[in-house]
């Protein structure tokens, strides 16, 4: 698999005429190479790959990324000067969405005589697709995470406070197997729930709200992300309205979804709906992103997107509708996108559950 990653990375060499890229990315370092220390550096070249890390990490570099020359640094701008250099390289591209203005200070320093060619949102591409083994580790992911969800919505009850929901899903996530969450859990109940990322606070859960949770597990470095709506206690007419009409887009656009389709057309297939049913002021942000190595990453899928969806892209589906003093609805699955079609990998009914 790291193979082809490789491969296709080389494609940007040519593309932008480049002898060699730099990247800084630490996601994208362990994308390419199977690295996953905290610091490091990857030049790519047309026939060399090399890896520059520091004497903490030397030895699970070698075990990690088997197809790169691990190169121990003390200093890691004059160690990466000198490969280049030793390379020929006359061009060298950087990832300009990752690079801090010291670090860019840094690179002209050490390599005075080297153009440096600034790549931004052409690399961003490169981990949009995902392979198997990415799918395999998405799945599994979304799986112990929905799960975790699953075992504990028992538990919740009126009186119990936001945070505390929010803590025993971590540890139930983490009981279960994942190495961290992906992102600090949105738990927003009653007139919260119009604040799309409401974290969770202090404030007690009531009887008769609705509670939006968005939780996401991280795993072998996969994330998952997923959005369920509840109700504690029976819902009145306008929350199930409400309820009804996000659980009608997102179902939509999930069957909407299939390759050659434009990104934006599924943003608009929930968005037009919504609006249709008189909510459209109530629905700002895109239907979804991109899930992998980060937990949102390319794609987009908003009325901005000049993409189309691709099979083997992996991305989210969560349209809502937050009406302010009121409260809110979310609804999320993360879909794989097939052949002809969608896979669902978040595994929590969407149909309305009453605790």
């Amino acid at each position: 698999m790291l193979i082809n990653r490789v491969t296709a990375a080389r494609k940007f060499l040519q593309r932008f005429d480049v002898d060699a890229i730099i990247y800084s990315n630490l996601k994208d370092i362990r994308y390419l190479s199977g690295f996953t220390g905290s610091e490091g550096l990857l030049l790519l070249g047309g026939a060399e790959i090399y890896l520059l890390t520091d004497s903490r990490y030397t030895t699970q570099a070698r075990e990690e990324a088997a197809g790169c020359s691990v190169v121990e640094f003390r200093e890691r701008m004059p160690t990466l000067a000198a490969l280049v250099n030793g390379m020929g390289a006359v061009r060298v591209g950087f990832q300009a969405d990752a690079v801090s203005v010291s670090l860019h200070n840094e690179l002209i320093r050490s390599l005075p005589d080297t153009g440096l060619v600034p790549l931004g949102v052409e690399l961003g591409g490169l981990r949009i697709i995902k392979d198997p083994l990415e799918v395999d580790r998405l799945e599994k992911t979304a799986a112990l995470a929905s799960d975790a969800l699953l075992g504990m919505l028992s538990s919740v009850r009126p009186g119990m406070a936001e945070r505390e929901l929010a803590l025993g899903l971590e540890f139930a996530m983490r009981n279960a197997g994942a190495d961290d969450k992906a992102f600090d859990f949105i738990v927003a109940s009653g007139e919260r729930g119009a604040l799309p990322h409401g974290r969770a606070s202090t404030k007690a859960i009531r009887s008769g709200e609705l509670v939006t949770i968005d939780f996401g597990a991280v795993m072998d470095g996969y994330n998952s992300d997923e959005t369920v709506t509840v109700s504690v206690g029976e819902p009145d007419a306008r929350q199930l309205e409400v309820y009804r009409i996000v659980k009608a887009a997102h179902d939509k656009a999930i069957e909407a979804v299939r390759p050659g389709v434009a990104l934006k057309a599924l943003d608009a297939v929930a968005r037009d709906h919504i609006a249709e049913n008189g909510f459209g002021d109530f629905f700002g942000h895109g239907l979804g992103h991109g899930v992998g190595l980060d937990v949102h990453e390319k794609p987009v899928v908003s009325f901005r997107s000049e993409d189309e969806a691709r099979e083997g892209m992996v991305f989210t589906i969560e349209p809502g509708i937050y009406i302010p003093g009121w409260g809110g609805v979310r609804i999320e699955d993360t879909v794989y996108v097939t052949a002809d079609g969608c896979r669902l990998l978040t595994r929590v009914p969407k149909d309305l559950m009453v605790l």
